[in-house]
């Protein structure tokens, strides 16, 4: 099962005088991380270069912000998959030093960068998260909201009709026994339509 990082982790490394610095954080999306970077460029105006890689399931992205081709950002991604990471951006801000490092110099340096900067992060397991809606009438809404709090799930909306329809999300894995806990607390009085209803 994939890890996610729990905090950011940073590291810096100088070859030949040029100035790598380094930081892997959990990120959620592209739009995120474009976000992240652009903020990078505002705290680091005279950086030659800021690489980066996102692993995001399908928003992942290798971008090599002007390093010759497949030097900065791919090796940076190849890092984190190689470490069975997700959700995980990686940055690395590049002050030029004025000596060229050649191809082979420029992927170890950011490879290097990334994967000292892996050695401090925190890890923690991804949870799959399941998404359920309840539908119960008055009476049993308070003893839902309670099973919702005792099973540290979160609440994310409540609509009242002719029932009160309470949607939640939980880890997946532990989604059945709280069906099963709400069922046998609600007597048959518990609905759970699927994603469609």
């Amino acid at each position: 099962m994939p890890q996610t990082l729990a905090a950011p982790a940073h590291s810096e490394i100088i070859i030949k005088k040029s100035r790598f610095i380094g930081c892997v954080q959990p990120m959620a999306d592209r739009a995120s991380a474009q976000a992240h970077v652009d903020a990078l460029w505002k705290q680091h105006p005279g950086a030659a270069h800021i690489c980066w890689a996102l692993l995001a399931g399908g928003q992942s992205a290798a971008v090599d912000d002007g390093e010759p081709g497949g030097t900065a950002g791919r090796p940076m991604l190849d890092v984190l998959r190689h470490q069975d990471l997700e959700g995980v951006l990686a940055t690395v801000v590049r002050y030029f030093g004025g000596v060229k490092l050649g191809v082979g110099g420029l992927v170890r340096a950011y490879t290097d960068c990334v994967a000292q900067a892996l050695l401090t992060a925190p890890k923690v397991q991804r949870q799959r998260m399941a998404t359920l809606q309840c539908l119960v009438p008055y009476a049993l809404e308070g003893l839902v909201r309670r099973e919702i709090e005792a099973a540290g799930a979160e609440l994310l909306d409540v609509q009242h009709g002719s029932l009160v329809t309470l949607q939640l999300r939980l880890p997946e894995a532990q989604a059945s026994a709280f069906m099963q806990r709400v069922n046998d607390h609600g007597h048959g009085r518990v609905g759970w339509p699927g994603p469609a209803d």
